[in-house]
């Protein structure tokens, strides 16, 4: 799951994003299976799975994706919006694992202490939204039991979906665009509770939780123009919320282009124009205790 909101984290409103959330976690179902399989790899079969924790799961895709990898475990939703455990519960018996699947709301990271231990810990791209990444990451291994993975989605390499020349505007806006939620991040960080500095060197982080045998992969997800309907409208409301959190930083001409990209009706939006693809890649870091 990708958190991309341009506001504070108390202020983001993600019962709203719901629909967004999901249409993102089906886009990466392909990213998703693969990331659980190599997870169950790197576990070995002599590691018995009895309960597998999604930290911060939205919607309750990946949730899923864990409860179909690991059939003899009980999985277990955790988020803040209930709304958004009501998608899990919801998703997960719409998928037939749902008498394996429970969810648990909680505030991160108060609520650590009170989720119980776990043979699998999964986070997507929610530490970066504590203000003490390391103790997070110490507190997400503690609730491991002996042989245990942390599995934690973070980094990879910024979302692309469309020619640097698109034909309107000035061209390069993706990269203008990333140097703004760039800036975007390092304000939000900055104004979290208990804000900490810390290099984002996530093996060695992983490792000063008490974790061994870290290691990391990679997998790209590739879709190629043209685009079907899931993820045009995807990309058109990823533009849309980029549109109204960078209506102050970004310059008229670029504002401008985002206008047409957005418009449901002109041939060069995002939701009609040929060209527009959909490439990102997901990093997990793991590590055992």
């Amino acid at each position: 799951m990708s958190h991309t909101a341009h506001s504070h984290p108390d202020t983001i409103d993600w019962e709203a994003m719901a629909t967004h959330l999901e249409n993102n976690g089906e886009l990466q179902l392909p990213v998703l299976r693969r990331t659980a399989a190599r997870l169950k790899e790197l576990l070995g079969a002599e590691k018995q799975v009895r309960r597998v924790l999604d930290v911060g799961s939205g919607p309750g895709v990946m949730t899923c994706v864990l409860a179909e990898a690991f059939p003899g475990a009980e999985t277990v939703a955790v988020d803040g919006t209930p709304a958004l455990l009501d998608r899990a519960r919801t998703r997960a018996g719409r998928l037939g694992v749902g008498d394996r699947v429970t969810v648990h709301h909680t505030e991160l990271p108060e609520g650590l202490t009170g989720l119980g231990t776990a043979d699998v810990i999964w986070s997507s791209r929610v530490v970066h939204h504590l203000g003490d990444q390391q103790a997070a990451l110490a507190g997400l291994a503690d609730l491991l039991t002996p042989g245990g993975m942390l599995a934690v989605a973070e980094g990879g390499l910024p979302m692309r979906f469309l020619p640097r020349d698109i034909g309107i505007g000035v061209p390069g806006l993706q990269a203008r665009l990333d140097a703004e939620e760039a800036r975007w991040f390092q304000t939000m960080r900055s104004e979290l509770p208990n804000s900490t500095s810390v290099i984002e060197d996530w093996p060695a982080m992983f490792t000063r939780a008490g974790l061994k045998d870290v290691g990391t992969f990679t997998y790209l997800l590739d879709l190629r123009a043209p685009l079907g309907d899931t993820a045009r409208s995807f990309l058109h409301d990823h533009l849309t919320r980029m549109r109204t959190g960078l209506n102050e930083s970004l310059d008229a001409a670029d504002l401008a282009t985002l206008d047409v990209l957005i418009d449901p009706d002109a041939p060069e939006g995002i939701l009609r124009r040929p060209d527009a693809f959909l490439l990102s890649a997901t990093t997990v870091f793991t590590g055992t205790r």
